[in-house]
């Protein structure tokens, strides 16, 4: 692992996350270079970074071996974070990180099969000890479960047409790497071929085989207990349904008013959290020519109010 990711919205993450002294949590540290940043530019920062790769925990404990006494480390998933959390001491957090893209040594190795740029097993785990590859899974899933895989987590147009012929070539045992992906996604869709498609059928497997999806939901139904008054939330999302789950779990939703009941004003939920991005941010034109992988990044930045 030794290709350096370009860290997404850099200054405008550091903008929102900068928060004074106190403890900090990134929660998905990859090869560290949001936290590198955060720690350089905030003296007072103490960092609790998690990742459920254990190769970028590696990577990323050799770039910040110079803050150690301010950094602690965790092999944990979203779900597993708030235990990681209690056995550190629970102090209550000051800021936290939760970029959801890929670094690009992930999406650069060929045999983590994160991408369709060179061929490798159709793999896409973070963690290759645990679970099962995507090629196993496809095997034994079925046509309903993958069309809302790729609709939910992909935005992918013609999801129950290609759903169909991803698990006809998995269970005639032909879909084991990548480039076999890309051409069945190519076949089954038709036209030509464009790397924003498959990169959506890339990234809706690798959510779904990874779960997180309802690990972030975990980790976001915890933070308000883990975070102090003040403490500053940012997220980075990549595609619209992961950006619609944290809009749901920080924002809060509408409250069903029964039709039983007599009229009544319709209100809010009072949640936890203040917002701070009424409208999300995204890269400018020139991180955009500078980092293609940052075009679709979506920042936004919640704050904890009082009690």
């Amino acid at each position: 692992m030794s290709a350096r990711h370009e860290p997404v919205l850099l200054r405008e993450v550091l903008g929102f996350l900068r928060n004074g002294a106190g403890l900090y949590l990134d929660a998905t540290l990859g090869d560290g270079g949001h936290a590198e940043a955060l720690l350089e530019a905030e003296p007072g920062a103490r960092l609790f970074g998690t990742d459920g790769d254990p190769g970028s925990l590696t990577f990323a404990r050799r770039r910040l071996e110079r803050f150690r006494g301010r950094v602690s480390f965790a092999h944990a998933t979203f779900r597993e974070i708030p235990a990681a959390h209690h056995a550190l001491g629970g102090e209550p957090l000051t800021g936290a990180l939760f970029d959801l893209g890929l670094s690009s040594a992930q999406i650069d190795d060929p045999a983590r099969g994160m991408s369709f740029m060179s061929d490798g097993p159709l793999d896409l785990r973070m963690d290759v000890t645990r679970g099962e590859s995507v090629a196993t899974r496809l095997t034994h899933s079925d046509e309903e479960t993958l069309t809302r895989v790729l609709r939910e987590h992909g935005d992918v147009i013609g999801a129950t047409r290609l759903a169909r012929a991803i698990i006809a070539e998995a269970r005639r045992g032909a879909l084991l790497t990548t480039r076999a992906l890309a051409a069945t996604v190519d076949r089954a869709l038709g036209g030509r071929s464009h790397p924003r498609r498959y990169a959506q059928v890339f990234q809706a497997l690798r959510i779904w085989i990874n779960g997180e999806a309802e690990d972030l939901e975990a980790a976001l139904q915890w933070l308000p207990e883990a975070m102090r008054p003040g403490g500053v939330v940012v997220t980075l999302a990549y595609h619209s349904g992961e950006d619609r789950r944290i809009k749901q779990a920080l924002r809060g939703a509408p409250e069903r008013i029964s039709r039983r009941l007599p009229p009544v004003e319709p209100r809010l939920p009072e949640g936890p959290w203040q917002i701070i991005t009424r409208k999300v941010v995204t890269p400018g034109h020139d991180e955009e020519a500078r980092n293609p992988r940052a075009r679709s990044a979506r920042l936004r930045a919640f704050r904890r109010k009082s009690a």
